[in-house]
């Protein structure tokens, strides 16, 4: 028998519900993975192994009964820790969090739990999502299952790791400006951003609201397309949340279906003011932050761009101007949004309270300014302390014009322009990173070149389109490079079939890293 944790998801799930494989097989068989894997790559903050277990045996208690527990039954998956499972820890990977238990489930999480799927656990992550190489965790990095000396991508490394070594067939993570996408890219998965809205935010901690999605990472689109469409759909907790008007509910558009349908005829747009350094397409623009691809990242690129075509595909240029501008507005936007949110940490309303000085009479005389500031000076890290003041400077009196509001300014016209650009092709196309994932503390003094790393994905997020990484096979060193789709709002069912064809004929093998460890 192949060992169950290099099965999909799907496959998992119909065997589950069919009577083949008890929930218990299964969610052992993943323990064990995690147990030998674990040790070398720190996926985790929190593992419930016992809890996983109780939840597998109530599976096959209702299967039994004749009940059929849903989509994901047995369903082995892991949860970033930024979102809130009922009754366990959420720190999201801070100082501050610590010995915070959330009290409700995140609707995402909600959804799987009802969909059948088993939590193993809570991933490690960028802390408060703030970082491109989950580095920046209070609790030490976590190492891309690939290449262990390597970052796995950020924020949500923990969960890219955790499905490429095969500790669980899918996970979730949260995505604000390319933190899905980007840790995808970098452990060889398929790693989807919604359309903002169609996945409910509530329940997770918010860093950028307007920007950040939950979204799914697996090691194949049909399990990613499986995880969207249990999740998808309207949300009254969550006054973004939207869904296309042709579809109702919580499960009402099939996204598996059509997914084999092919890109035939379709039209593949490459933003020419994007620095990609190739001949045909793309010419990299001399204003746009950032070095063009490396030459093995341009050199699958252009071979990505070939498959596209041999597909029945057609690539050709399109304009999107103020491409040029997002990395920079996205970072004014989302620090100033994090500058606003993070304000709620601060040892009194949420957030561990510092211990008052003993000095000049036990401290009792201390005012509330200092306890929050040694609270929030103690409690978050450095990369977090340099994103809210850069958020509260960009928010000052005097700045706020100068900053924020023509920030906002750019981003509607970049949504603008992206939008007209997806009225004349189908989907736009990249790489999804600029080059393959960078040795475990190479950036982290350069916090500049640490942001440069999502300059292909923070566009669709300032958009708010749907946009997936996708394996687009692998360089001269063995690691993973990705291919960069975004679709048209609430595209997602057209996006998985071109991400789907795209995977198919790269052929890239859907197998768990770390082979050594089985």
């Amino acid at each position: 028998m192949t060992e169950l944790f290099r099965c999909s998801a799907e496959e998992l799930a119909r065997r589950v519900r069919s009577g083949s494989l008890s929930a218990r097989e299964v969610v052992a068989a993943h323990l064990r993975r995690t147990e030998a894997v674990e040790p070398r790559i720190h996926a985790y903050l929190w593992l419930d192994p016992e809890g996983a277990l109780r939840r597998a045996d109530e599976l096959d208690r209702r299967l039994a009964a004749g009940e059929d527990p849903g989509p994901l039954a047995g369903v082995p998956v892991a949860i970033k820790d930024n979102l809130a499972l009922a009754d366990a820890p959420m720190t999201c990977a801070s100082r501050i969090l610590e010995g915070y238990t959330a009290p409700n489930h995140a609707a995402a999480v909600e959804r799987l739990l009802d969909a059948g799927a088993v939590v193993l656990g809570k991933t490690n992550l960028d802390e408060l999502g703030m970082g491109s190489s989950c580095e920046y965790s209070a609790y030490g990095p976590t190492h891309n299952p690939w290449a262990l000396e390597r970052s796995p991508g950020g924020s949500s490394g923990g969960s890219a790791a955790a499905v490429a070594a095969g500790s669980v067939p899918l996970a979730l993570g949260s995505d604000t400006g390319g933190s899905v996408r980007q840790p995808a890219a970098w452990c060889g998965l398929v790693g989807l951003k919604p359309t903002y809205g169609r996945v409910s935010r509530w329940g997770l901690v918010a860093f950028a609201s307007s920007l950040d999605q939950v979204g799914p990472l697996g090691r194949c689109v049909r399990d990613v397309a499986l995880a969207l469409e249990v999740m998808a759909g309207p949300d009254d907790r969550d006054a973004r949340s939207e869904t296309p008007s042709s579809t109702t509910g919580s499960a009402g558009e099939d996204f598996l279906r059509g997914l084999e349908d092919g890109i035939d005829g379709r039209r593949f747009g490459v933003i020419r003011e994007l620095p990609l350094s190739q001949g045909t397409a793309g010419q990299g623009s001399a204003s746009t932050p950032g070095e063009p691809l490396d030459p093995q990242g341009e050199k699958i690129w252009r071979h990505n761009l070939a498959q596209l075509e041999a597909l029945g595909a057609e690539v050709v240029d399109v304009s999107v101007p103020a491409v040029n501008a997002a990395l920079a507005i996205y970072h004014v936007l989302a620090n100033s949004e994090a500058s606003s949110n993070l304000a709620r940490f601060d040892g009194v309303r949420y957030g561990g309270r510092r211990p008052e000085s003993r000095e000049a009479g036990g401290g009792q005389g201390e005012s509330l300014e200092e306890l929050y500031l040694r609270s929030r000076s103690e409690g978050l890290g450095r990369e977090v302390q340099r994103r809210i003041l850069l958020g509260t400077f960009a928010l000052s009196a005097g700045y706020r014009e100068a900053y924020y509001e023509r920030a906002q300014r750019v981003a509607a016209l970049l949504r603008q322009q992206m939008e007209a650009a997806l009225e004349m092709v189908d989907f736009l196309v990249s790489p999804t990173t600029a080059t393959a994932p960078f040795p475990l503390g190479s950036r982290t003094d350069e916090p500049l070149a640490m942001y440069l790393a999502d300059r292909f994905t923070c566009p669709a997020s300032l958009a708010g389109l749907p946009a997936v990484a996708v394996p687009a096979g692998s360089d001269d060193a063995g690691l993973p490079r990705s291919l960069h789709l975004v679709g048209r709002r609430f595209g997602e069912a057209e996006l998985l079939s071109a991400a789907r064809a795209f995977e198919t004929q790269v052929g890239w093998e859907v197998r768990p890293a770390l082979a050594d460890a089985a």
